[in-house]
């Protein structure tokens, strides 16, 4: 997905508050066990990632949609923005409120299986 994303063929929408959760992710104690990242790494991650994206201005809430409050965020850049779909390996959480935005909701190894198609 992120060669996808450096290619412009894959444009993820964010919201500072989204991108914030992000950081905060990707610095966690059992991540860094696993992408063995420095500091310094991260911020560059972060920095490319950042400029890869379009920020979106969260315009209206809609909350409550999900079961999880912390999915919410992930919802309202989705719709705000005006995506074309949802890519999460939550798939059960987004599905029915996707629906009723009309939001394709895929796995990412769903959406790689369309790209190579």
């Amino acid at each position: 997905m992120l060669r996808l994303i450096a290619r412009r063929k894959l444009i993820p929408l964010v919201t500072i508050a989204l991108f914030l959760e992000y950081e905060e992710v990707i610095g966690r104690p059992e991540h860094q066990l696993v992408h063995r990242l420095d500091l310094e790494e991260i911020q560059r991650l972060l920095g490319a990632l950042a400029s890869a994206c379009q920020p979106v201005d969260v315009r209206f809430l809609w909350r409550p949609q999900l079961r999880d409050p912390g999915d919410e965020m992930v919802l309202e850049a989705a719709i705000n923005g005006q995506a074309d779909m949802l890519v999460t390996h939550n798939v059960r959480h987004f599905t029915s409120a996707g629906s009723r935005f009309g939001l394709r909701v895929l796995t990412p190894a769903e959406l790689l299986a369309e790209v190579s198609e």
